[in-house]
């Protein structure tokens, strides 16, 4: 029920399409007796959409996320294994054009290429199964070994996670595949935007891991000023409020060891 719910409820929550709500209820009072009420929902729902457009909401709620954890060091040793979460390749683009197609996280695969050449002895499990709806699509996982073969690193160096669906199920498939042992360095690559969330899914199901954030969609430091770029604006605003809205969920049903971890 929970998959299924994210899957459509968030949908509906999104700004853009809560705002588009709120000034269709209002048209359609201004055609009956209650006009008055109607005229002030969509002129409400008409600022929103300009101050959604043309603020960097969506860039101020992402800056919390992206800089929750910081790049990780280096300098701390060479780990004993790397879990990298799904989300960067799309198999329906896939399977239609016949080589993997990534998206804007497409860090999280090239964070394969660079951590398993710098460290060849760590285990790499590689965590996307299929999160369509139905899910009667292919798993994202297999699409990953095309890409491996075409960074020249041999496909037994990842172990595949198919199953999950969310990032809870990351946690829990990728742990069971792990088995991770007491004093074990574990790695986990995802969005920075992700991480958070990622974070506090694995220390609910007890695998201590350590960030490794990648795909950053915005620097240190953000600008606060208004800008024309209207559509950008929106669709940023509508991904970050969907991370927050995921955090939320995760947190109230208990998939998360807390709201908003922390390092």
């Amino acid at each position: 029920m929970f998959f299924i719910l994210s899957k459509t409820v968030a949908v509906v929550v999104q700004p853009s399409n809560l705002i588009v709500i709120v000034i269709g209820v209002g048209l359609l009072l201004m055609v009956t007796r209650w006009r008055r009420a109607g005229r002030r929902l969509a002129v409400a729902g008409g600022v929103m959409l300009a101050m959604a457009g043309f603020l960097p909401l969506g860039a101020m709620l992402d800056h919390v996320l992206e800089n929750r954890f910081p790049p990780w060091d280096p300098a701390r040793g060479a780990p004993d294994g790397i879990v990298v979460l799904g989300g960067a390749i799309s198999p329906e683009l896939s399977r239609i054009f016949g080589w993997p197609v990534v998206n804007a996280d497409a860090g999280r695969v090239f964070a394969i290429a660079r951590l398993a050449r710098a460290y060849p002895k760590a285990r790499i499990i590689y965590s996307g199964g299929d999160a369509s709806l139905r899910g009667n699509k292919t798993a994202e996982a297999d699409y990953l070994l095309p890409l491996l073969d075409s960074f020249g690193i041999a496909r037994d160096r990842v172990t595949l996670e198919a199953r999950s669906r969310n990032t809870a199920e990351n946690a829990a498939f990728s742990k069971a595949i792990a088995q991770p042992k007491a004093g074990e360095r574990w790695l986990l690559v995802t969005s920075a935007q992700h991480m958070p969330r990622a974070i506090g899914c694995f220390r609910r199901v007890g695998f201590a891991v350590e960030a490794y954030p990648v795909a950053w969609h915005s620097g240190p430091k953000i600008g606060y000023r208004p800008s024309l770029q209207f559509g950008s604006n929106l669709a940023r605003l509508d991904n970050a409020a969907n991370a927050w809205i995921g955090l939320l969920a995760y947190w109230v049903t208990g998939r998360t060891s807390q709201f908003l971890p922390s390092p």
